[in-house]
């Protein structure tokens, strides 16, 4: 049981494929893909963390009110919705889901500037875990 599947799984909503669209869906709809993402929370003054995902060391944790509070109720909205759960149990699922996704996505400390294949791809990975 992959990564999203086991956090999902606890939920009682969606698969795995669910949930790859929907976190593939919610880093393309920011401005610059996983780089703006990245640059989203560091304009929310939640920086350090992000970079933390990105970096080759240990992930520091976030919550499901500074999620909220970066990304805004439009994409949160969407990915609940994807998943079929309401929004508020979104930004608890995205706390526990996005760092270890960025940090996957992220290998070698860097964000890559690779295309949807290659962030699908990458988290398709997470799934096999």
């Amino acid at each position: 049981m992959g990564l999203l599947d086991g956090i999902l799984g606890s939920l009682g909503g969606g698969n795995g494929g669910d949930a790859v669209s929907a976190i593939t869906n919610l880093i393309n709809s920011q401005p610059g893909g996983l780089s703006g993402l990245v640059s989203s929370f560091e304009q929310g003054g939640l920086g350090e963390i992000a970079k933390s995902w990105v970096s080759t060391g240990a992930n520091l944790p976030i919550s499901a009110d500074q999620i909220s509070a970066v990304m805004g109720s439009g994409p949160v909205a969407e990915f609940a919705q994807k998943l079929g759960i309401d929004p508020q149990m979104a930004t608890g699922v995205l706390a526990q889901v996005l760092p270890q996704v960025v940090d996957h996505l992220t290998p070698n400390g860097q964000v890559q500037s690779g295309g949807i294949a290659d962030l699908i791809g990458g988290l398709s990975g997470l799934l096999k875990r």
